[in-house]
């Protein structure tokens, strides 16, 4: 079946600031009067949640990197076919908080699996589905984890105490991805104010979509 939906994703270092602007982006579009659904990578249904809570999980240092990934294509696979897929299906926009780039550059290049041995994990769990539009929220890894440790309401998970060389690995996938992908990846420069952040990503949105 031919997807008639929009499927957008939002990708970033730990601390980028996404989840913000990603509610303020699905309430205009709401206000649009599109029929939009918001969710989020591990998780957005209880199958995929229960397995986000497992790959965050402070006390599960010891997980190795492939379990991780596997586990991470499990969840999407789930989400795709329960929640992502009936929505397009649908004609509804899907604003995504992470997607199989994460996994790319986290585990692919961060955890130093390769990404070409990561996407053929994720590829046997999409299929062809594939964002119509990816936004990078560009930020050093330095800063994003500075405002994480600035920020007492947000958790600290697993990832967010792993090394900053870690996180600087994982920026570089993501620089990788960015010149692989240049049609479909559009860049935004994370460090002005949320509503800054969010007016600029909304005319690229606007624009292509509205």
């Amino acid at each position: 079946m031919v997807q008639k939906g929009i499927f957008i994703t939002f990708e970033g270092p730990e601390g980028a600031g996404k989840t913000t602007v990603i509610m303020e982006l699905y309430k205009r579009l709401q206000k649009e009067g599109k029929t939009v659904i918001l969710t989020r990578e591990p998780g957005g249904i209880p199958i995929a949640e229960k397995i986000r809570a497992i790959i965050l999980d402070n006390e599960h240092q010891e997980m190795d990197s492939r379990t991780e990934a596997l586990l991470y294509a499990a969840a999407r696979r789930q989400h795709l076919v329960e929640k992502v897929i009936p929505a397009l299906d649908a004609g509804a926009i899907v604003l995504c908080d992470r997607f199989v780039d994460s996994s790319l550059a986290y585990q692919g290049h961060g955890r130093g699996l390769g990404m070409e041995d990561v996407f053929s994990i994720n590829q046997f769990a999409i299929g062809d589905t594939m964002p119509d539009l990816t936004i990078f929220f560009d930020i050093s890894p330095e800063e994003g984890l500075e405002r994480i440790a600035k920020n007492s309401d947000r958790e600290q998970n697993r990832l967010d105490k792993e090394s900053i060389n870690f996180h600087k690995k994982v920026y570089e996938g993501y620089m990788e991805l960015i010149e692989s992908y240049p049609e479909r990846i559009v860049t935004i420069d994370a460090r002005p104010s949320k509503r800054d952040v969010t007016e600029n990503i909304w005319k690229i949105i606007s624009t292509r979509f509205i």
